[in-house]
């Protein structure tokens, strides 16, 4: 039997540690990947532990990035949305029996409201007319004194006057009916926004089916992003290759336009995402179109933005936006696209068409019918020639009414807080001003062979009782506005100051009357610096002793001189500071006695004005009344009047004045007005004709006209042939009252030689009848032998 050799000790022993080591091995390995998958698993719940930080951080960040926008949205909601600028109105239109108005002023005024010629009137703001007899229907309007309410008027004009009001329904007759104060301008921020608030309840359902059908079919769906509209305008763009329709929301672009920059980058369309469904779910889809409304740009107007669609209806049509109809909103939602791109002024043809794919989108969606969309589409396009609501049609006085406020208000309050200013302008009188002013100063240029547009002016008008400013050009043309020169200019006034020399005179009754002799002839009198000073008259002649009243009625300079130096050069000083000059400007110089004091157009009609209302000064003014944006007075500019000087001398230096007109230095005046005007003025002319000056005044005006050139060189006009052609034209355009004034108590007409300081009968040739104050009237007569007129031979033979 064989047997097996048994195995050596070393031999088991190695492979006891050979069949160990492999164990160990195994058991390591195992012990390895236990520990990896524990390091995985480790590392796997670490990364989504970050991660879940990560996401918690980042949902709080944006929980507060988005409290962060919720509270923008809210301040600027919630709060004052928009600076509202000042709204500046003229004087309403009154119609009453008897009121001077021609066909051709009741249609301007009409038109300047907006309103529209029809055959038929049968809505608010439309009027017809028949043989005179004009149907008007007014629109309700807010004055300072309450509410006033529309109503439909019949009005009857014959030979420029009303001679029958009542209303067309009852044939009631009616006292007095004022139309709504026509809207001449705003005071603006500084950013030049302007817009007229309009509430949801004001705003078409026609416009607002526009927009929706154009810019926001599920406008009330959507919660502000609209991922529906957002495909579909990708879409459409992508099938035409361009962009063609876009994806935002109204929502979305209020919040663009209202709350955000126009940057374009992802960090701001996140924003507007964001936003857009912020304002959704904090406001009603009504406010949302309200604020929409009121905040698309739709135009610019000079260095003015055009703001909401309540603005535009008003720069665009001229109406408000409740009165538009069909086809001219479709034309406003047309612009939404872009208002300068479709500007129907500037391109025409462009907006017609956008016009009509509004008017097409709208009759698809079924908010029109198609046979409503093609008579709207037949329509012309309907906007004005120019913007209704533009400042500059007014700038001069609209700087004169920024100024007066800002006695009373702070800047901040008259662009942000829609004030309702009133004012004292009158429209029509403004346009017969700027009309007259340019008809004149070009034919004078062509006459004399001036370059055109060399000669510059200037002119105010105001009513003599209250110093209301009914007019105010501060250049030839009216919608420059540039320097205004009837509030800036400071020119030397020339013989515009003969009046207050000559009142100062005869403020001394016991010294002084119109045929009070004086010495014409030549003065040579030396001033402190050692210049002789050595005035003369315009023709360079003398004409020894005239009478005061002559001396002012042919502006003699040696007959003033004298009278001023007897009077004394400091009441001559006091005079014209109680006329209404600031004090310091005039100084106690010879020269002033001639016009050497420089002032502005409307400085002068400050002294005319209380010439004109016999010594009562009534400080100018251009505001009536101020409203808050409630319709609350906020504060009244009430007449103020003091007297300064006793009317009978103020009378007695207006009937002279009335001379100049009627045979003096202004007779020029009867070539516009007739033979027998019946108004009283004074010409003014400086050193080598560089300044033309007219004042003169009637029954309910007063106005200062001023022509020169602004590089001060001569004009080579005088008075009478450079500003008193422009003023007459002015009143022969407007028409006018005449002085119809009776003499105060204590003064007396006489009749008096023309030449001396006699009494002289009515028949005696050479005579005259005029005003004197109780004791001042000549103590001697002269006989004559009658026959001859009360004016002859003396005052031709003056100008002849």
């Amino acid at each position: 039997m064989l047997f097996k050799r048994k195995p050596s000790r070393k031999k088991v022993t190695r492979k006891k540690k050979t069949v160990r080591k492999k164990a160990r091995a195994t058991k390591s390995s195992r012990s390895k990947t236990k520990r990896s998958t524990k390091r995985q698993a480790g590392l796997l719940r670490r990364w989504w532990r970050g991660l879940l930080a990560v996401g918690l951080l980042g949902l709080l960040l944006t929980f507060a990035y988005s409290i962060h926008l919720s509270q923008s949205v809210r301040v600027a909601f919630d709060g004052k949305r928009w600076s509202i600028p000042a709204r500046v109105f003229a004087r309403p239109l009154e119609l009453y029996v008897g009121a001077q108005i021609s066909d051709e002023q009741l249609r301007y005024e009409l038109g300047l409201l907006g309103y529209r010629a029809v055959s038929k009137v049968s809505d608010n703001a439309q009027w017809s007319e028949s043989n005179g007899v004009y149907q008007i229907a007014s629109r309700a309007f807010e004055f300072w004194d309450g509410p006033q309410w529309g109503q439909k008027l019949r009005v009857v004009l014959q030979n420029d006057q009303v001679v029958e009001l009542d209303d067309a329904g009852t044939r009631q007759s009616l006292d007095i009916v004022r139309l709504e104060a026509p809207s001449i301008g705003s005071i603006y921020p500084a950013h030049r926004e302007d817009r007229i608030l309009v509430r949801r309840s004001e705003i078409p359902d026609h416009l607002v089916a526009a927009l929706l059908a154009v810019e926001d079919r599920r406008f009330y769906e959507h919660w502000g992003i609209d991922p529906r509209g957002l495909a579909r305008a990708m879409f459409n763009n992508l099938r035409a290759g361009r962009v063609v329709q876009g994806g935002s929301t109204l929502t979305q672009q209020l919040v663009k336009n209202f709350l955000l920059s126009s940057e374009r980058s992802i960090t701001r369309k996140v924003n507007e995402a964001l936003m857009a469904f912020i304002v959704e779910s904090r406001y009603s889809k009504d406010e949302i179109l309200e604020a929409y409304a009121n905040e698309i740009f739709l135009g610019q107007d000079r260095e003015r933005s055009i703001h909401g669609f309540g603005l535009a209806a008003q720069f665009y049509f001229n109406r408000p936006l409740h009165e538009l109809r069909l086809h001219e909103t479709a034309l406003l939602v047309g612009m939404v696209k872009g208002a300068s791109y479709y500007n129907p002024r500037r391109n025409p043809e462009r907006a017609k068409t956008r016009r009509n794919v509004v008017l097409t989108a709208m009759a698809d969606q079924g908010y029109i019918t198609q046979a409503q969309a093609e008579r709207a589409k037949k329509a012309p396009l309907g906007v004005t020639q120019q913007g209704k609501v533009k400042d500059h049609r007014y700038p001069a006085f609209i700087q004169m009414v920024r100024d007066q406020l800002r006695r009373d208000y702070h800047d901040e309050d008259l662009t942000s807080e829609g004030l309702r200013i009133f004012t004292t302008l009158d429209p029509w009188a403004q346009r017969q001003a700027s009309v007259s002013a340019n008809e004149q100063l070009s034919l004078i240029e062509s006459q004399r062979k001036i370059n055109k547009g060399t000669l510059e002016m200037a002119m105010v008008m105001v009513s003599p009782q209250g110093g209301e400013v009914r007019a105010l050009l501060g250049s030839r043309n009216p919608s420059s506005a540039g320097f205004n020169r009837a509030l800036l200019a400071q020119r030397p006034i020339g013989s515009l100051v003969k009046p207050a020399v000559y009142l100062a005179a005869l403020a001394q009754p016991g010294r002084y009357s119109l045929t009070t002799l004086l010495n014409d002839k030549a003065v040579d009198i030396k001033m402190p610096n050692g210049s002789r000073w050595q005035p003369k008259n315009y023709d360079k002649k003398e004409y020894g002793n005239v009478p005061l009243y002559q001396g002012l009625m042919r502006s003699l300079n040696l007959s003033t001189v004298d009278l001023g130096l007897s009077v004394g050069l400091e009441n001559v000083v006091e005079m014209v500071e109680k006329l209404g000059i600031t004090e310091g400007k005039a100084q106690p110089y010879p020269s002033l006695l001639l016009g050497a004091v420089s002032l502005s157009p409307v400085e002068v009609a400050q002294m005319y004005q209380t010439i004109a209302a016999g010594g009562y000064r009534a400080p100018l003014r251009a505001i009536r009344e101020v409203l808050d944006a409630k319709n609350q007075p906020l504060q009244r500019y009430g007449l103020e009047v003091t007297q300064v000087v006793d009317n009978k001398p103020v009378f007695v230096l207006e009937s002279a004045m009335k001379q100049v007109v009627d045979q003096g230095t202004a007779r020029g005046l009867k070539r516009y007005l007739g033979e027998n005007p019946n108004l009283a003025g004074k010409t003014g002319t400086t050193d080598d004709l560089r300044d033309s000056w007219y004042a003169g005044f009637g029954g309910d005006h007063v106005a200062v006209v001023w022509v020169g050139r602004d590089d001060n060189k001569p004009t080579g006009l005088t008075g009478s042939s450079g500003a008193l052609p422009i003023y007459g034209q002015t009143l022969r355009r407007l028409g006018y009252s005449p002085l119809m004034q009776d003499p105060p108590s204590g003064v007396s007409y006489e009749w008096v030689d023309e030449s001396a300081d006699l009494l002289a009968g009515p028949n005696c040739s050479e005579s005259i009848r005029l005003p004197f104050i109780q004791g001042s009237e000549p103590k001697r007569s002269r006989a004559c032998a009658g026959g001859g007129s009360s004016r002859s031979g003396l005052l031709d033979r003056l100008f002849n």
